[in-house]
């Protein structure tokens, strides 16, 4: 595999050249030259409960959780065998993710300590609040002398990310290089390492404790709303500073963690930097010259036929379709040429629109076709249209029950949580909706940002005037 500028560095002869480990001052660097990097894809990565908070002379271990099959044992021995050392810096507990690109596994970081881990967040939070050792009393009792001793440091744990060898060589290079570009922004997973093997890659990230999306989305409240889109769209934010569109915003891909009220983005293996394989668009062009080029159209004038030409002579057109079904924004679907990350900010609203409909999935379409009915089953045929000829295309619908104009968010959420329409909406789900619409429109330009969504009046932190603080201060 050629890599002209990989993101970590990669080994022919030895498996394990690490990233993470490049401290000076690491007295076992001549030792462990090697170790794996790390990234899952939310897709494949599975819910994984919260490791205990350093045991005490226990015997529980971090297996226990996992009745792990035969098969995946073997599975875990054959990747030691293919990178050797990896018994030796970590310790295989679980398969806990499978997809199509990639499997993942629950393993214990064994030489932790030795290293600085500035990528471990739940540590760098924990050492803000820790409180000063106390002092040993000089009379101290043997059993708690025996007590202190058999005291243990907290495991740590990782997500070690097997890609398959079928990926592209080139997606895997991107994949690693847009992570390590990413590291040190907030709420972003970060690349631990990174080795290959021949075709092999395997690559490390931290373990993040999460809760599934389906246990806890429908018990959510207007504060609760609120700390997940802040936090996901600092993500967003984070990962559109440095140009890049992620492609697969979806809720497996946002693990978040309920407790701590914090979420991480995971999954860039879709990801592209804004402007690769870019073209021009109609939809970049001003309003009064796309207008006039729309209606001297050969497709403006004329009826659209219905069904396809049988030798149609029009030039194909190419454009990047990656994403999930259901959470793709229109112009995905409509293959935009010049698409922006305003495709994340879409699939951002579709999450919070499933998060107030109480459905998910929300939109559950088989292929393109149908996901465009979805959408103007809401839109309405009319806006449909003038956004297929806003990127170029022409869209048309003979279904009856969809009708021209469509329908107010606001009622759709109305009609899916079985409310009466026209019923009193109370003032915080009005708010809510409004973001929605800001997130949810069919042009981009008209779409909001991330960082305009961390501005609004909805996702704005909450100010106190000083005598307040003050006053707290003084309690």
């Amino acid at each position: 595999m050629a890599l002209a500028r990989p993101a970590v560095p990669i080994a022919e002869k030895n498996p394990f050249i690490t990233s993470k480990h490049l401290t000076p001052a690491n007295k076992l660097s001549h030792k462990l030259a090697s170790s794996p990097g790390s990234q899952y894809d939310t897709d494949e990565y599975e819910e994984g409960e919260d490791e205990q908070e350093g045991s005490e002379c226990s015997e529980e271990s971090a297996e226990s959780e996992y009745a792990v099959d035969e098969t995946v044992r073997e599975d875990m021995a054959s990747l030691e065998d293919t990178f050797r050392e990896i018994g030796m810096r970590f310790r295989m507990i679980a398969r806990i993710g499978e997809g199509t690109f990639s499997t993942v596994y629950k393993a214990e970081d064994l030489h932790y300590e030795y290293y600085q881990n500035d990528w471990d967040v739940e540590q760098r939070d924990a050492s803000k609040w820790t409180s000063p050792p106390l002092k040993r009393r000089k009379n101290a009792s043997t059993l708690e002398t025996s007590h202190d001793q058999c005291r243990q440091p907290k495991r740590r744990f990782v997500a070690v990310k097997k890609i398959y060898v079928t990926s592209s060589p080139m997606r895997i290079q991107n994949e690693l290089e847009l992570l390590h570009d990413l590291r040190g922004c907030k709420a972003v997973c970060p690349l631990i390492t990174a080795c290959r093997h021949q075709d092999q890659v395997v690559a490390v990230l931290p373990h993040f404790r999460h809760q599934d999306f389906r246990a806890f989305y429908h018990s959510m409240g207007h504060n609760e709303i609120k700390v997940y889109f802040r936090s996901l769209f600092e993500a967003l934010a984070a990962v559109h500073k440095h140009g890049i569109i992620h492609r697969d915003i979806k809720p497996t891909n946002f693990l978040f963690d309920v407790e701590r009220q914090r979420g991480v983005l995971v999954d860039f293996g879709l990801a592209e930097r804004e402007g690769t394989e870019c073209s021009h668009c109609l939809c970049q062009e001003q309003v009064n010259i796309r207008k006039a080029k729309i209606q001297s159209s050969r497709a403006y004038s004329m009826p659209t036929p219905t069904g396809y030409p049988k030798d149609d002579q029009r030039p194909s057109r190419r454009a990047n379709r990656a994403g999930t079904r259901g959470f793709r924004a229109p112009e995905v679907l409509f293959k935009c040429t010049a698409q922006t990350t305003k495709i994340d900010i879409w699939s951002a609203g579709v999450i919070l629109l499933t998060i107030l409909a109480q459905r998910f999935p929300f939109f559950h379409s088989g292929d393109d076709v149908e996901a465009m009915i979805e959408i103007a089953t809401i839109f309405g045929k009319q806006r449909m249209r003038g956004c297929a000829y806003l990127h170029g295309a022409v869209w048309d619908c003979n279904i009856p029950t969809i009708g021209e104009k469509g329908f107010p968010l606001s009622q759709i959420v109305q009609w899916s949580t079985s409310e009466k329409v026209g019923e009193h909406m109370d003032q915080e789900t009005k708010e809510t909706v409004k973001f929605l619409e800001q997130c949810l429109q069919l042009d981009p330009s008209k779409r909001m940002s991330a960082r305009a969504a961390l501005a609004s009046d909805f996702l704005a932190e909450e100010t106190y005037p000083d005598t307040e603080v003050e006053e707290v201060g003084a309690l």
